[in-house]
């Protein structure tokens, strides 16, 4: 699944990140967001782009292009 067909509020971890977007996969990787880590989606745009995570304590805001980057499985 993709963080914008999920609704605000659910829980979610990481499943895993598309093959075609090796770049933002680095990224993603670098902000914490590893495969099986669990976050809260706490808001979106009223367009989809940007989402905002709350994760490990902190909150992270993802544009578009990487949250399209990560497949998710809700929890």
């Amino acid at each position: 699944m993709k963080l914008k067909d999920i609704e605000v509020g659910s829980n979610v971890k990481v499943a895993g990140y598309t093959a075609k977007d090796r770049h933002y996969r680095e990224k993603l990787l670098r902000m914490g967001l590893i495969r099986g880590t669990e976050f809260t989606i706490t808001r979106k745009a009223p367009l989809g782009d940007p989402i905002e995570i709350k994760l490990k304590g902190f909150n992270l805001t993802l544009r578009k292009a990487e949250a399209d980057a990560l497949e998710v499985e809700v929890i």
